[in-house]
């Protein structure tokens, strides 16, 4: 019954709808302690297709309720009694049943719908349509050939059987080859064949349909169909084009006009298919708008698709066929319709007796759906009540009774589908039911928020209060919040919050309580987090986790590590690597397996913390892969690769290798090194060589393994790319040349024969080049003249031709040889010494020396630099003339000035400068004399302790033997150093009195142990420490010198006191006694010493007698005895060192003033000095460093480019 609605009864509704949610629980789940009608909890789908290769399908119906539902079933409107159906298999306290496949599925087909009821209700499911498919098939019929005249339009008729969608649609060959479709054939929507017109190559006889249903697996073919295209006849004097044409008209869809309907999310299909000659194009348009967008234009243009349409895509459209002759149009009026869609959907309601209950149904859709009330399953009408009204889309159930309570069912429909609603009404008064568990116990943690439950069901509603600890006052405070549902929530818990709290549930028909237990625990924290790591893989990795946690959970606590999420077993065989000791993760031999995100889980019952770290895994890259040779040329190719994993380090570069199989098979060499931001590279190859090429890159960490190598490349042959380099020219004989240089590797070869072109003339005359092929890589010109300048070049040379233009170096023939016959013959030695020669003292130890460099035209050869003699006159502390050592420097170059490092302070000097070239020195310049100033003595050669007591001790020294200045006295110094920690003051005494040796410390600790330090002093200073260690006696005993003032002077005779008695010594007196009781003072050790010293010169004599004996004979006949030229006289190539050979004794000696320099002496370097000039050899060595070895004879190396001396 429908009422029509009105200003009063709208009125009416609002005032009962307000009234009615103030009683009302809307959308209930009641608990099923308690009486309630039964829910449909699971359903069947609205619609189940029996597909033949499923086993069975489940007719599901699930539902709730107390007391327990029992189930029916109807079909087709029908009871159905699916219980006494054996085949069915049914589930005890269930509705669903299962239909078996048992091949007789059609007396199943039908729409079911299931009823679960109880004595206070029933609830309805909704229609399932149970389908079974029949197995599609065309039918068998004979089909008369289509016979066309070319030119006109045909059609292929499909007629596809009905299945379960969706359909497909295919035209192909019996060869099962697809019918080629174009602007001129193409296949229709209903899956008919259409042909705009028919050409001759349109006749064939196996022109087939087929039809494709992939839900159920099936594809038919139907009967093979023959077209014959009869050609027109034409005469020779008409266009076939003229005869032919003709103005568009549609073959699909028919008239000028249709409709279509569609529902909402389906695709809009809209097609168009014109015959004509030629064949017309199809266009589309939307009247009044554009086409929407997304709008898609298939087969040719002649489909139209709008996927997921909604209503904005109704509307009119129009598709347009156009050729030059004329065109067609067809309209097509869409309208988009919906299935019904819940605007208000009836809720399940729980109502006191004696208020009034609304249950509201409305739903949308296109058509707009019609709405159904049933109650308990059955019509509306068929189950009347006096207080129940129906008010549009609402029913209002006035003064509601207990008897009232049903299910009402409300459904929507329109011709698009249905909705169903189930609603349960209780109208029941009840008492609070708590359904939380009494005396739950809940954990809170500090700072942190907690909920207590209170989970309570009555009719009416209840009201919630909580009380703490036996309170009749309820809990206040902000922190404190009760909702809806009756749960406590507790903000920021504090310690004081823990206790026993009691939920009281009341409304009119009664109470009821229960009692929570809430216990607030400290929060559990990290307070030491793993960090991110990058590690090289092999080595250990360390990730901390150190945790705070509330001490109740000692028992209860738990430390977990997980890795990507997922928790690591230290159980596991697998994770064997793996363990945690002290809080720390140790994960041994780190493997690329083992980057990852660590998270560190620190857990109690109540609560949890957790920290997280990456550990990322360095390593070399990987090898690269996939290598490719391409764009072959000859020499050149192009190499391409695809990098390995860099393994968290960039590659910075890749290194190409290569390996050859003729000269050095099995052997890699770097070819090239190329950046990380390239994968390939074009290899410039040498001839006439077979390559393989591998590829490995390298990064921070190192160089990773090398790829595969390639397939073998060979080269053709070619002439050589290069000629030989480093050309040495040396003259070692007077009339000839020496020419070498370095040949070409055999890879440098480029092809066999190879032989090397020697070119050579004078450069200080003008004549022609001299030629000659040599195969080794030496050539020695004769007959040249003495120590002229020439020009050289060598040039390779091959089966292939000759390599580039070789350059030109230059050098000089050979030198005069050394002959000393008397004084007035020339030698090949520079002529002159160096001129001006001056001193300059910069220190005590270090004067620099100038000098005017020798005229070219006196050197008689290449300049090989300058040397420096000098050699100590005397000490300037005595005036006794002493003729010291002899010592060189030797400077290479040009150059006038030199720094003498080494000398002795307070000293006279005399020194000369001499040229060498490659024959030897020069002569001397005249000698010059200067002093050095005063400096620091060195040390105290002897500085012990003579004797001990126990308050004081005696000590005695020597001076130094080098004062190198006027002593003015000593600076002792002593402290006491007993043990590490006590150290005492450090106390000195200066001794003016230069001659004094010998000295008495008093006042000192007994039994204790002293530290003592010597220094001699000059003007300049006090030179170098020496020093000793004593301990004190524990008791005094005669003294072996006498006591003396600390003013005392050691020229003072110490008188002799008496021997003192023998006593047991103590350890302190015994460690002295070693010392100064010791062999040291025996006459038997004296007189060994002395025996041992006499042998010791004797030896010295007949070594230096048995040296010496070379002195008879002259330089020639050494030269003779000796032609090996590193022999000679001036023969070292090392320059600017110390020399303790004088190959020349000055005028008027006779003897060798060479000796080895001082130990102390040999470490001083020119640098040290500041000489700016200061050389170093090629090895990167200070040139200047000096020592005694021996010369070596100079050569004259000569690298292209070499400039011509002036």
């Amino acid at each position: 019954m429908r009422l029509q609605r009105s200003p009063a009864l709208a009125a009416v509704l609002i005032i009962i709808t307000c009234v009615c949610a103030f009683y009302t629980t809307a959308a209930i789940n009641i608990p099923l302690e308690i009486e309630q009608p039964p829910t449909i909890t699971a359903q069947p789908p609205s619609s189940l297709i029996a597909f033949p290769f499923d086993e069975s399908f489940p007719m599901t119906c699930e539902a709730k309720g107390n007391p327990r539902p029992e189930f029916r079933w109807t079909k087709n409107g029908q009871e159905f009694n699916h219980s006494v159906d054996p085949r069915l298999m049914k589930e005890e306290n269930s509705g669903t049943f299962v239909i078996p496949n048992n091949g007789n599925l059609t007396e199943y087909q039908g729409t079911y719908r299931c009823y679960a009821s109880n004595t206070l209700g029933t609830a309805v499911s909704q229609e399932v349509e149970f389908i079974v498919s029949n197995e599609p098939k065309f039918p068998k019929e004979t089909l008369d050939p289509v016979k066309v005249d070319e030119g006109q339009p045909f059609i292929l008729k499909c007629d596809p059987p009905t299945g379960i969608p969706p359909l497909q649609i295919y035209w192909m060959t019996i060869n099962m080859q697809h019918i080629q479709q174009d602007e001129r054939v193409s296949v229709g929507l209903n899956g008919d064949l259409y042909f705009s017109h028919a050409v001759e190559k349109d006749s064939r006889t196996d022109y087939c349909c087929f039809a494709s249903f992939p839900r159920i697996r099936t594809i038919v073919q139907k009967t093979a169909m023959s077209v014959h295209v009869k050609p027109r006849a034409r005469d020779s004097s008409e266009s076939a084009n003229a005869i032919l044409e003709r103005r568009p008209s549609l073959l699909t869809p028919p008239g000028v006009q249709s409709e279509k309907q569609l529902v909402k999310g389906d695709d809009l299909e809209l097609e168009c298919i014109p015959e004509g000659i030629p064949t017309p194009k199809v266009e589309w348009v939307k009247i009044g708008l554009g086409l929407p967008d997304g709008a898609e234009v298939e087969n040719h243009g002649k489909l139209l698709i709008i996927p997921r349409a909604d209503q904005k895509d109704s509307g009119k459209y129009m598709c347009k066929a156009k050729n030059p002759l004329g065109e067609a149009v067809h309209y097509f009026t869409v309208t988009v319709e919906e299935p019904p869609e819940w605007v208000s959907e009836p809720q399940s309601q729980l109502s006191m007796i004696g208020t009034d209950v609304l249950i509201k149904c409305s739903a949308r859709g296109t058509p707009e759906p019609s709405i159904t009330w049933r109650v308990n399953g059955v019509p509306l009408k068929d189950s009347p009540a006096a207080n129940r009204r129906i008010f549009d889309d609402t029913i209002i159930i006035r003064n509601s009774k207990a008897s009232d309570s049903a299910v009402y069912q409300c459904e929507a429909s329109n011709r698009h589908g249905s909705l169903l609603s189930n609603a349960n009404i209780m109208i029941r008064n009840l008492p609070p039911m708590i359904l939380t568990k009494d005396g739950e116990g809940y954990f809170a943690v500090e700072s942190r928020g907690v909920t207590l439950h209170c989970n309570a069901f009555s009719s009416p509603p209840s009201t919630i209060t909580w009380s703490k600890d036996d309170s009749s006052e309820s809990v206040e405070g902000s922190r404190f919040k009760i909702h809806d549902d009756g749960s406590l929530e507790i903000s920021r818990a504090e310690k004081s919050d823990a206790g026993q709290y009691t939920c009281l549930a009341k409304n009119t028909e009664g109470s009821s309580n229960i009692d929570a237990m809430l216990y607030v625990k400290d929060a559990t924290r990290i307070v030491v987090t793993p960090e991110d790591q990058q590690i090289l893989k092999g080595s250990e990795a360390l990730l901390s986790c150190l945790a705070e946690y509330d001490e109740s959970f000692s028992h209860d606590f738990e430390l977990v590590w997980e890795k990507d999420d997922i928790e690591i077993s230290f159980n596991d065989t697998v994770n064997l690597r793996y363990f945690v000791e002290d809080s720390v993760l140790h994960i041994v031999n780190v493997s690329h397996g083992d980057q990852g995100v660590y998270r560190c889980v620190a857990r109690t019952p109540v609560d949890q913390d957790e920290a997280s770290a990456l550990l990322m895994v360095l390593d070399v890259p990987d090898a690269p892969e996939n290598l490719v040779l391409s764009e072959h040329r000859g020499r050149s190719v192009k190499l391409t690769w695809i990098p390995g994993d860099d393994h968290n380090s960039s590659i910075t570069d890749f290194i190409i290798e290569y390996e050859e199989n003729k000269w050095e098979m099995g052997k890699w060499r770097e070819l090239l090194r190329v950046s990380r931001n390239q994968n390939s590279a074009v290899l410039r190859l040498h001839g006439h060589v077979e390559y393989r090429f591998r590829v490995y890159g390298v990064n921070s960490v190192g160089a990773g393994p090398p790829s595969k190598p390639t397939e073998m490349y060979r080269t053709p042959p070619a002439a050589p790319d290069k000629n030989p380099e480093n050309i040495k020219i040396e003259g070692h004989l007077p009339h000839e040349m020496d020419i070498n240089w370095e040949p070409l590797l055999p890879i440098e070869h480029n092809g066999p024969g190879l032989e090397y072109k020697v070119s050579y003339r004078r450069q200080d005359v003008e004549e022609e080049w001299t030629e000659h092929t040599v195969k080794r890589h030496s050539f020695v010109v004769k007959n040249t003249p003495t120590f002229v300048p020439y020009e050289i070049k060598v040039q390779a040379k091959n089966n292939q031709g000759w390599g580039p233009e070789p350059r030109i170096v230059s050098g000089y023939s050979g030198e005069d040889s050394f002959f000393w016959i008397c004084p007035q013959e020339v030698t090949s030695v520079p002529s002159t010494a160096p001129d001006d020669v001056a001193v300059e003292v910069m220190n005590s130890s270090v004067v620099k020396v100038t000098w005017t460099p020798v005229h070219k035209d006196k050197l008689r050869g290449h300049l090989g630099g300058y040397r420096i003699n000098w050699w100590r006159l005397r000490s300037l502390v005595d005036s006794k003339k002493r003729h010291g050592d002899k010592h060189m420097l030797t400077f290479p170059g040009d150059r006038n000035h030199a720094t003498v490092p080494g000398l002795t302070p307070f000293s006279e000097y005399s020194l000369i400068v001499m040229t060498f070239n490659g024959r030897g020195n020069g002569p001397g310049s005249h000698p010059i004399n200067f002093k050095t100033p005063e400096g620091v003595p060195e040390k105290n050669p002897v500085f012990r302790v003579t004797d001990v007591q126990r308050h004081s001790i005696s000590l005695t020294w020597t001076p130094p033997s080098e004062p190198n200045g006027i002593l003015t006295g000593y600076l002792l110094e002593y402290q006491l150093i007993n043990g590490t920690e006590e150290v005492g003051a450090l106390q000195t005494i200066d001794i003016n009195n230069p001659k004094t040796s010998k000295w008495v410390l008093r006042d000192l600790e007994p039994l204790s142990k002293y530290k003592l330090y010597l220094r001699s002093c000059t003007t300049k200073g006090c030179g170098p420490v020496v020093s000793e260690e004593c301990t004190t006696d524990l008791e005094t005993t005669s003294t072996l010198v006498p006591s003396l003032d600390l003013s005392e002077s050691a020229s003072t005779p110490a008188p002799s006191t008496p021997k003192p008695h023998k006593t047991k010594p103590t350890r302190s007196s015994i460690g002295l006694a070693s010392v100064h009781g010791g062999i040291s003072t025996q006459g038997w050790f004296i007189g060994l010493m002395c025996a041992i010293a006499l042998l010791t010169l004797i030896v010295l004599i007949a070594c230096f007698v048995n040296r010496n004996k070379g002195g008879k004979y002259s330089v020639k006949e050494k030269e003779d005895l000796h032609p090996d030229v590193e022999s000679q006289g001036m023969n070292d190539d090392t320059f600017c060192e110390y020399s303790d050979n004088d190959e020349k004794p000055l005028k008027g000696s006779q003897h060798s003033l060479s000796r080895e320099i001082k130990a102390g002496d040999s470490g001083d370097s020119l640098v040290d000095y500041g000489d700016e000039d200061a050389q170093f050899n090629e090895d990167g060595s200070f040139i200047g460093e000096y020592g005694p070895r021996k010369e070596k004879r100079v050569s004259a190396e000569i690298k292209a480019p070499v400039q011509t001396p002036a």
